[in-house]
């Protein structure tokens, strides 16, 4: 993913146009696209300032957040089940999130669930060392 231009050149091709220039004169000078610098002026609208917004990280477990209760509480109401298992229990209420989110959230808690196949509330058998 390309780095975004940085403020201090935002800001002195927003100065150009406040003086006068045309986007397009702007662009060329600073060889820029003009859709850059319309977005900048929208940002500084919007923001009060031209800066970058926050580039990579989470921008999707608010969904699963949101619906934090209904999952802790089946996980309550059925301690012993797999991911499979939960995954199959939020659709039938019309959650739908993927194994990867639901391991996410749980892990974020320190929740563990138990494997496909084990019993419940059973620590697998100890590996042999090797």
């Amino acid at each position: 993913m390309p780095k975004p231009l940085s403020p201090d050149l935002r800001r002195r091709v927003l100065e150009t146009i406040a003086e006068g220039l045309s986007y397009r004169e702007a662009a060329e000078r600073f060889r820029v696209s003009v859709s850059s610098i319309a977005a900048w002026r929208r940002l500084e609208r919007e923001q009060g300032h031209p800066g970058p917004r926050p580039m990579g990280g989470d921008t999707r477990s608010w969904k699963i957040e949101a619906e934090r209760d209904a999952v802790l509480g089946i996980l309550e109401e059925n301690p012993g089940f797999t991911l499979a298992e939960l995954r199959r229990a939020l659709e039938a209420r019309g959650l739908v999130f993927s194994r990867v989110a639901i391991r996410n959230f749980l892990g974020r808690r320190g929740i563990a669930l138990r494997k496909h196949g084990q019993p419940p509330g059973r620590k697998p058998p100890a590996r042999p060392d090797r």
